[in-house]
């Protein structure tokens, strides 16, 4: 013999009523700020697109994690990048960026977000060329300036000749001039000599 447990019927209908609740009350956390996102691309930062995302109805930023993709097609459409995923910029609540970089030029970007719920933005970007860094301000070494001509001494006649020694001229001259005088001393006196030796010869004979 079976027996049945049956639950009151006041239990039985606070039962149904109660999982339509639980169904609604589940439901309206996730519903609470609409079921849309709102995007905002707010340009680029060094090549890196940056954007906002918020709940749509009331602005509140997205806590959760956000699934978005970001496509960027150039202006002549000759080349296109991505697909690439949104990060979170730190120490932001509604900021959001690529990882990668845009090349410098325009571009047409659109960001599609999937989760928490559906989003779509689209701008043209312009990423500017960034110059190379300036050459370093140490100056170089400069190559020494070639001598001028005229700074060229040239050696002349008088630098070229033996320095004369110290009081040399005066010396030179009286030494010359007495050698001079004891020849013409020596020669008279030779001449003295011979015609007196011709005067005796003559006398003797």
């Amino acid at each position: 013999m079976r027996t049945r447990h049956s639950f009151p019927a006041r239990t039985g209908r606070g039962v149904l009523f109660l999982l339509p609740a639980q169904a609604v009350a589940l439901a309206t956390p996730a519903q609470a700020h609409g079921d849309t996102v709102k995007v905002v691309i707010n340009g680029q930062r060094e090549g890196h697109l940056t954007t906002d995302i918020t709940w749509e109805n009331d602005g509140d930023a997205i806590e959760e994690a956000v699934a978005a993709t970001v496509n960027a097609t150039s202006a002549d459409g000759s080349r296109a990048m991505g697909p690439w995923k949104l990060v979170r910029d730190a120490g932001t609540r509604t900021g959001w960026s690529t990882a990668e970089v845009l090349p410098a030029g325009t571009w047409k970007v659109h960001v599609h977000v999937g989760f928490p719920s559906l989003g779509h933005a689209e701008r043209e970007v312009a990423v500017p060329v960034v110059d190379p860094a300036p050459p370093s301000t140490s100056a170089a070494p400069t190559a020494p300036a070639p001598a001028s001509p005229s700074a060229t001494a040239v050696p002349s006649a008088a630098a070229s000749a033996s320095p004369a020694p110290a009081g040399g001229g005066s010396a030179f001259s009286w030494t010359t001039a007495g050698v001079a005088v004891a020849a013409l001393a020596g020669a008279a006196g030779g001449m003295l000599l011979v015609r007196r030796a011709r005067r005796q010869a003559r006398g003797d004979g």
